[in-house]
C-alpha cells in the first residue's frame, strides 16, 4: 500500500478535525474549554462518547479475544449497562448539584483535602499512562504503515502524533472534543461495517446467511454459568463490568467532563441511557467481526503471525483484500484511539488545573494562560512516556504497566462509595496511605491467586475498609 496514498488520505482526515476545531474555538474561555459552555445537545455527548469508551486498543482486542472467550464479553457489556445506570441516578446528580468542574472535588468537600488531592492525582497517573499506551500503538501503527519507508524517525512520529492532538484541543477543549468525537465515532463505525460488508462479499454470503454461520459456530456462546472458577463465569464477568462502568466512567474526570457539559441533569441522564443501549449494540457488532475475521482467515487459510490482536490488522493489511479496506482499517484505528486521546489530555488539563493547583484562584487573564501552559505540559508529559515505552521495547512489560495503571481505579471506587454510603469523617491525612496500599495489596495477591475483572471490586473494598478504620465521629 502505497505511503503517500494513506499519509494523503489522513492528511484530509486531520483536516476535518482542524476545520471543527476552527469552529468551536473561537471563544477561547476556561467555560468553553473545560465544560463546553453546558450548551452540548446530549444526543452528540452520547453518540462520540461511543468512540471514546471503544478506544484503539478495543478496535484491535475484541475482535482478537473471540477465539479464545468467544461473546463472553458480552457478559460484561451488560453488566456495563447497569453501572451506567447506576451513574444516572446516583453520580450524575450528585455532580449537577454540586455544580463541579472537576468531580474530585467532591472528596474535598465530603471527606477532606489530603483525599481530594490523592483522587485526582490517582486519576492523572492512570489517564496518563492509559492515554499513552493508546498513543504509542497509534504511532507504531503509523510508523510501520507509513514513516518506515521515508526513514522517518518514531520520536518525529510522536511528536506529530501528539503536535495534531495539542493544535485541535488546545482552544476550545471540551466543546470542541464533542465534536470531534462525532466524526471519529462515525469513522470507526463505519469503518467495521464496510470493511465486514467486505469480507461477507469476499466470501460469497448475505447477511442472513452470516448471522446463522456466526451463530452456529463455537464462537457465539456469550453465557457461562456451569462453572463458578472460570473467569468467564457469568456474574464474575457482570459484576466486574458493572463496578468498571461506574469507576472507569462515573468516577473519571475524562468520561463525566463531558457529561457535565450538558445543558442540564436531565440531558445528562438522557445521554447515559442512549450511550449505554447503542453500546450493547456496537460491541455485538464488534464481536461478530471478530467471529467473522476468524471464519473468513479458516475459509482462505490466512495465518496470522503474531498474537490474537494482529487478527484484524492482518487480514486488513495484509491478505489481499482491496486497498481501500487497509486505508479504512488505518482510518479506523486512528479515530478509535484520538477519539480518547483527545479527551484524555483535555481531563488531565482540567484535573491539573482545578484539583491540583487550584488555578481558580488566580485573576481570569492569567487563568486562561495557566490553562494554556499545563495543556502543552501534558502535551510533552504524554511525549516522553510513549518514547519511555518505546525504548522498553518489551510488550509485556508496557502491558504490564498498563494494567497497573487500572489498579488506580480501585480507591477511587473505595473512597467515593465511602463518602457516599456512610456519615463518618475520616483521618484525612492518612487516606493517601491507604490509597496507595489498596493496590499494592491486590497486586502481591494477584501473583497467588489467579483474579480476573473483579481484582478492582476487591481494590475498592480494600480502600473502603481502610478508610472505615481510618473514621471519626
Amino acid at each position: 500500500m502505497s505511503p503517500i496514498l494513506l499519509i494523503s488520505i489522513i492528511s484530509l482526515y486531520f483536516i476535518l478535525l482542524f476545520f471543527i476545531s476552527y469552529l468551536t474555538g473561537k471563544n477561547d474561555s476556561n467555560e468553553t474549554f473545560f465544560r463546553g459552555n453546558r450548551s452540548s445537545p446530549w444526543y452528540v455527548i452520547a453518540y462520540g462518547m461511543i468512540g471514546t469508551t471503544l478506544s484503539g486498543i478495543t478496535f484491535i482486542s475484541v475482535p482478537g479475544w473471540v477465539d479464545s472467550s468467544q461473546f463472553s464479553y458480552m457478559q460484561m457489556v451488560f453488566g456495563f449497562f447497569v453501572g451506567y445506570f447506576i451513574i444516572s441516578r446516583i453520580l450524575l446528580p450528585l455532580y449537577y448539584k454540586l455544580e463541579l468542574t472537576s468531580i474530585y472535588t467532591y472528596l474535598r468537600d465530603r471527606l477532606g483535602n489530603s483525599s481530594y488531592k490523592t483522587g485526582s492525582l490517582f486519576f492523572i497517573l492512570s489517564r496518563t499512562i492509559g492515554a499513552s499506551f493508546r498513543l504509542f500503538l497509534i504511532a507504531t501503527v503509523l510508523q510501520f504503515a507509513v514513516f518506515d519507508s521515508w526513514n522517518v524517525p518514531f520520536y518525529i512520529t510522536v511528536i506529530i502524533t501528539i503536535s495534531l492532538i495539542w493544535l485541535y484541543t488546545y482552544r476550545g477543549g471540551m466543546k470542541t472534543i464533542i465534536w470531534t468525537d462525532t466524526l471519529q465515532t462515525t469513522f470507526m463505525l463505519s469503518t467495521v461495517i464496510i470493511i465486514a460488508y467486505t469480507l461477507i462479499q469476499k466470501m460469497d454470503l448475505n447477511f442472513l446467511s452470516v448471522v446463522s454461520l456466526i451463530n452456529e459456530s463455537d464462537y457465539s456462546r456469550a453465557f457461562f454459568f456451569d462453572d463458578w472458577t472460570d473467569k468467564k463465569y457469568f456474574f464474575k464477568q457482570f459484576f466486574s463490568g458493572m463496578f468498571m462502568a461506574i469507576v472507569m466512567t462515573g468516577l473519571d474526570q475524562d468520561q463525566m467532563q463531558k457529561n457535565l457539559s450538558c445543558r442540564n441533569l436531565k440531558d445528562a441522564q438522557k445521554n447515559m441511557t442512549f450511550f449505554s443501549t447503542i453500546l450493547i449494540f456496537v460491541d455485538l457488532i464488534f464481536l461478530s467481526l471478530g467471529a467473522l475475521l476468524y471464519i473468513y482467515s479458516d475459509t482462505f487459510n490466512i495465518i496470522i503471525p503474531g498474537n490474537a490482536d494482529m487478527l484484524f490488522p492482518n487480514i486488513a493489511l495484509n491478505s489481499g483484500l482491496p486497498v481501500y479496506v487497509g486505508i479504512l482499517f488505518i482510518i479506523g484505528i486512528i479515530a478509535a484511539a484520538y477519539s480518547s486521546a483527545d479527551s484524555a489530555l483535555t481531563s488531565l488539563t482540567t484535573s491539573f488545573c482545578v484539583d491540583i493547583i487550584e488555578f481558580e484562584k488566580q485573576d481570569p487573564n492569567q487563568q486562561v494562560k495557566t490553562r494554556k501552559y499545563v495543556h502543552l505540559l501534558f502535551s510533552l508529559i504524554l511525549l516522553a512516556v510513549i518514547l519511555i515505552f518505546n525504548a522498553i521495547n518489551d510488550q509485556s512489560v508496557i502491558k504490564s504497566l498498563f494494567t497497573v495503571a487500572g489498579y488506580t481505579y480501585g480507591p477511587l471506587l473505595g473512597m467515593f462509595s465511602f463518602g457516599l454510603f456512610t456519615k463518618y469523617k475520616v483521618k484525612d491525612e492518612y487516606v493517601p496511605l491507604i490509597a496507595i496500599a489498596s493496590p499494592i495489596i491486590c497486586y502481591i495477591l494477584n501473583l497467588y491467586i489467579p483474579f480476573g475483572f473483579e481484582l478492582l471490586i476487591l481494590n475498592g473494598l480494600i480502600t473502603f475498609i481502610g478508610l472505615y478504620l481510618l473514621k471519626t465521629k
